[in-house]
């Protein structure tokens, strides 16, 4: 693989890292509540509304009723939504859990690590040079 290429492949994943971060970041700003949680949860597990709605018994249309009102469904659906995801009620109504700091920083590494595996098994067949090359790059975009 010549250096050209390798240029490329950097520049192209430094590209996906700058559509990833300014797609998440549009996602914090303007979704907020139980709703929102769930879309995250979703999108953190790859799976999709449709998966939800079968597994709770409810349709497609609820979510995204619930998404533009930013509603809290009944506790029972709340409950049930929890239970599918993983998660409890508490983090899904108001972003809380009762788990402590260091079990809540463990799942925030599984969650990233879920949401970048494919970059960073690109970036572990890297040479030291390129991994050097591609953390500039990334110290670049952080300025």
């Amino acid at each position: 693989m010549g250096y050209s290429s390798v240029y490329h492949e950097l520049v192209n994943c430094g590209r996906f890292l700058i559509e990833k971060v300014n797609y998440f970041h549009s996602k914090s700003v303007t979704m907020s509540g139980f709703w929102a949680r769930v879309e995250e949860e979703l999108e953190y597990q790859g799976k999709n509304r449709a998966f939800l709605a079968r597994k709770c018994n409810f349709t497609i249309t609820n979510i995204g009723k619930g998404l533009k009102h930013d509603s809290i469904p009944s506790a029972d659906t709340a409950v049930k939504i929890a239970s599918v995801l993983g998660v409890s009620v508490e983090y899904l109504v108001n972003g809380t859990s009762q788990k402590s700091a260091n079990n809540q920083e463990e799942q925030n590494q599984l969650r990233l690590y879920r949401k970048y595996h494919e970059l960073i098994s690109k970036c572990e067949q890297l040479l030291p040079e390129q991994v050097s090359f591609l953390s500039q790059i990334a110290d670049r975009l952080e300025k």
